[in-house]
Parts: structure tokens; sequence; C-alpha cells
């Protein structure tokens, strides 16, 4: 049963299991919203009404981590500390492909333009590719210790992504070259990055800002009125504009197309919001760690 409404638009949903720590989330294919639950080893389903459904991955401690709707139907999803992807499907069948390389520490993944799933490699300055079979190929990077967060497919084609230890975003072709391009920022340790029609956002986590990235890697740098937000993850809204989380004040955030910026404060300033999704009505999504999703209906 969902809770009661919490504030202006915002309601949460508490999912199961206590101290489970959802972590990211996603739109699914099904009218619901995924997350996965980072402590307990488990995805959840979530419905706007708030049923909750929550699969255990059969991997206690590979700390589930990003989620993302594949080309499949189903959901994919990096298991951090079990250096494997993760496949569910709509109906709650769970696959694990590990992958080549030790150490790896997978954590962002999208969908990319050729009908797979592009992951970075936290630990292995790489980007990794996995179809939708589980055929794995691993891209190295020009960077060491950039510590690859995120990442997303762009409006050109290629696959961008944030450099959280490099203060840099990344590009990538389908075809594995990369480039750097260096945030002006020093400290800026970018970690969410979304895309919209004509550019690429990244939220900083270090210096609490957004930026705004064109396709040839021109950045503007929005600065939040609290700099201490902490902003985490980002996700396109169909607008123009982007929603962010800011997990250390508790607040969802807005930004515009012209980069304005606004935000809503959760119910719970220490709930911690990480990971966060626009689903098909419009609706805000967000994985709270304090053991609920917030849902912000427009």
């Amino acid at each position: 049963m969902s809770a009661p409404s919490t504030g202006p638009g915002i309601r949460e949903i508490p999912v199961g299991p206590e101290g489970g720590g959802p972590y990211g989330i996603a739109a699914g294919p099904d009218c619901a919203v995924w997350t996965t639950l980072a402590h307990a080893g488990a995805v959840a389903r979530v419905t706007v009404e708030g049923s909750v459904a929550v699969h255990d991955i059969g991997l206690p401690g590979g700390r589930p981590s990003v989620i993302a709707a594949g080309p499949d139907g189903a959901l994919w999803f990096t298991l951090n500390q079990a250096d494997a992807i993760g496949r569910i499907t709509t109906g709650g069948d769970t696959a694990i492909h590990p992958l080549p390389t030790t150490g790896a520490a997978p954590f962002g993944i999208c969908a990319g333009p050729d009908g797979a799933l592009w992951f970075t490699q936290m630990g292995a300055d790489r980007i990794g590719r996995i179809d939708t079979a589980g055929s794995v190929t691993e891209f190295g990077l020009p960077v060491n210790g950039g510590m690859p967060s995120m990442i997303a497919t762009g409006p050109d084609g290629a696959l961008w992504f944030t450099l959280n230890r490099a203060d840099a975003i990344g590009r990538i072709t389908t075809g594995g070259d990369a480039t750097i391009h260096p945030l002006p920022t020093t400290g800026a340790a970018p970690v969410g990055i979304c895309a919209t029609p004509d550019a690429l956002w990244a939220v900083l986590i270090g210096t609490g800002a957004v930026v705004r990235v064109d396709p040839s890697g021109s950045v503007a740098e929005y600065p939040l009125a609290d700099p201490a937000g902490r902003p985490h993850a980002i996700a396109a809204a169909d607008d123009g504009g982007c929603w962010f989380t800011e997990w250390g004040s508790g607040r969802i955030g807005r930004v515009t197309a012209e980069g304005r910026i606004s935000g809503f404060p959760l119910p719970d300033p220490s709930s911690e919001p990480h990971g966060i999704a626009v689903d098909g009505a419009g609706r805000v999504w967000t994985a709270l760690e304090n053991g609920h999703v917030a849902v912000l209906s427009r």
C-alpha cells in the first residue's frame, strides 16, 4: 500500500526489505518502475498505485546498482561488487552475466543506439558493451584512475559518460573510439549524465552544479543554490529540461533547457535520494536509500 501524500505532489512508497537501500531506478516497459536494492541483492517492481514486488537475484553482496530498460523488453542492471551484469524480465526471471575483467566494478548502464547495453567499469577505466545474448566487449579509455561512472546515449549516436575522478566527460563511439572533454572546475566529480535532443547534461557531486555539454564538447555550468546539495543522478524530461537528485540535501532538483534551477524538498531531508527516472506519463521517480521510492506528479 502506498504512503499518504507528504508534500506538494510528492508521495513516498515503502519498498522492502528493511535496509534494502533503493539505489538505481528506471521506467520499465510494463507501466511500472524498477529499482535496485543495493544492500539486499534484489530488484523491485513498483507501480504508481503502490504495489511492490521484490525479486531476489540470488547473488548476496553483488550490490545491484544502476538499472536501465533494454531493447529486448527486459531490465538490465550492473552488479558493482560481483563484476557482472544482470537481466530481469518483467515477469521476474533473472540471468547473471559475469564480466571477463576482475575488479571491473560496473556501475552505469544504458541502452545504446546499436541494440545493445553499454556500461561503465569504475575499477578498470573501461567501457563495456553487452548484447542481449550476453556477449561482452570491452573498450579501454585513455585515462588512468578516471572512475567512469554514469553513461547515456547522446543525440549524436555516441555514448557519453562521466569520469568522476578525472573531472571530465567522455565520449565513445559504438566502434570504441574515445574522446575526453575536461570540465573547467577542479573537484567537480561528475556522476549522473543524461541526454536531451540537443545536448548532454551532467551533475557535479563535488561542487554542487549542473553542466550542459553540447556534442562538440562545449560546457556551460549552472551552480545550485546549495553548493552542498551533492547532486547525484539526472534524467531528461520531455520539454528539454532535466530532473536530478540532491543526495546531500534531500531534494529533487529541476533544470530548464535555459539553465534555470529550482527544487522540491523531500519530506525527509536525510532520505538520501540516488537514482531518478521519468516515466511515460511524465511522473518523476527517485530511489531513496531510506527504504522508499518517491514519485512527483506534475
